[in-house]
């Protein structure tokens, strides 16, 4: 059978990354077996439906570069691919079972349906619907929900990721195949829609195990080859004790993309939260992840979301950036005191920070000395380590110096680190001293690149400025 993998979610919100991680480890699996990967729309639930979620969900696929080969959009042999579309689908289905004496018209009313809980509840025993199956239910007329007849039994299943597991029969049940509004329930239109669109592998998140021995007596019944079954455990949150939140971070992927994360450092990161090809690798290109994935190597514990990590990911991918594409990703992140200067400058400047940035949003406060002066802020001496140590004058007798020295410079790197070096020599000063406050007097930044090619770009007049300044100021 040929490999067909699916991701169906819902348009009730955006895409975070738990979404994301399910729909691409099924694209991994497809491509990986040069397959069919399907996006379908379960949009059966209208009440919680949000109005733009289906054009964003594919946005979020088409941002990130995971492609499909069926689905909204782009059709296929086994349109249509929304579940509100199929509605003719699941009544034929439904009335397989109907005929087979697999389903029946529940004719209580929710109240009727609660009042049997709460009965349950004093007896201190399960619910379960099948113990008050109606014996003469009415003809199903599309006006009373549709309930599925099940055959209570043992089950046990191989799952590619938990690996073999088992049930006994009481946790079987009659549930809700068809809603008295006509909409299929995801327990049935699911399994109607992977058999009639051949999907080999279904890969989901941990809730629905629970609710695998249901669907394989579904199975039985519509007599159905279960197919492949993968359940993906949860993403944890930076505490690693609860599933991850919106809290916690699991914030809509295209605000990672507006905030200059890079579309191959999300998808290797996000690949990687769980899984891991067995070596100490951290980072994956595509071609890589569609090589070495397997549902196997995912863990069946959570994963927890690491922010460090995914800041780290994505700036290993910008620094295998060459300076020239990563010049054209980051147009629309410069700081606005930029606007003006030339492309040649503002690539001077980048390729100083390219090493030690982590995501593009944080452009402006890397580098917006380099085109402004900044305020004079003193607590960045006086809550320095080792400035701190120095009385005012001290601070302005080194600095004299430095301009001193730096006012015969011809300002390139080579000669800057010399003259630099000498200083410590002259002032018998460390280099966390002298440098640390060279950096200060010519940024008022907190954070600067390499000291000596920070002064080449600034050059030699903006330099001797501010140090001049910064003399005045103490």
């Amino acid at each position: 059978m040929k490999t067909r993998t699916r991701f169906a979610p819902s348009p009730t919100g955006f895409m975070h990354v738990g979404n994301f991680r399910t729909g691409l480890f099924a694209w991994l699996v497809a491509r990986q077996a040069q397959g069919a990967f399907i996006i379908r729309f379960e949009d059966t639930d209208k009440k919680r439906e949000v109005k733009g979620s289906r054009e964003h969900l594919l946005e979020c696929f088409e941002v990130l570069g995971i492609d499909y080969d069926e689905g909204p959009g782009i059709g296929g042999p086994y349109a249509p691919y929304v579940q509100s579309e199929r509605l003719e689908i699941y009544t034929e289905w439904a009335q397989k079972l109907i005929d087979a004496g697999r389903a029946y018209a529940d004719p209580y009313t929710p109240d009727e349906v609660q009042e049997f809980r709460e009965q349950a509840q004093r007896d201190k025993k399960p619910f379960l619907y099948r113990n008050h199956r109606p014996t003469n239910p009415p003809k199903w007329d599309g006006s009373q929900p549709l309930r599925f007849k099940s055959d209570p039994k043992a089950y046990k299943w191989r799952d590619e990721v938990m690996g073999d597991l088992s049930t006994g029969p009481e946790v079987i049940d009659d549930f809700i195949l068809i809603k008295s509004d006509g909409y299929p329930t995801y327990n049935f239109a699911h399994i109607v829609d992977d058999a009639t669109m051949h999907i080999s592998h279904v890969i989901r998140g941990q809730e629905f195990l629970a609710s695998v021995p249901n669907y394989l007596n579904l199975y039985e019944a519509l007599g159905l080859k279960p197919p492949i079954m993968a359940t993906v455990p949860h993403i944890l949150g930076h505490s690693g004790t609860k599933k991850l939140s919106k809290r916690d971070g699991a914030k809509d992927i295209l605000d990672y993309i507006r905030e200059g994360y890079l579309p191959d450092a999300l998808v290797s990161f996000i690949a990687t939260l769980g899984w891991n090809d067995g070596t100490e690798q951290e980072v994956f290109t595509r071609d890589e992840l569609i090589e070495k994935f397997s549902l196997e190597r995912i863990q069946r514990s959570g994963a927890r979301f690491d922010e460090q990590r995914l800041l780290w990911t994505n700036g290993y991918f910008i620094r295998q950036l060459p300076l020239d594409e990563l010049y054209k990703m980051v147009t629309d992140f410069w700081p606005k005191e930029a606007t003006g200067f030339d492309d040649a400058y503002k690539k001077q400047v980048l390729s100083l920070v390219q090493e030690r940035l982590k995501y593009f949003a944080e452009l402006p406060e890397l580098t917006k000395f380099f085109f402004v002066d900044l305020p004079i802020n003193m607590t960045l001496i006086s809550g320095h380590k080792q400035l701190k140590k120095l009385s005012s004058s001290e601070c302005k007798q080194l600095l004299e110096q430095v301009q001193k020295s730096l006012e015969d410079s011809d300002f390139t790197v080579g000669d800057l680190n010399t003259r630099l070096n000498t200083l410590l020599e002259d002032t018998n000063q460390k280099p966390a001293v002298l440098f640390s406050l060279v950096r200060v007097a010519t940024t008022w930044s907190p954070a600067s690149p390499s000291l000596a090619e920070t002064l080449a770009v600034l050059g030699k007049q903006k330099t001797i400025s501010r140090i001049s300044d910064s003399c005045a100021k103490l």
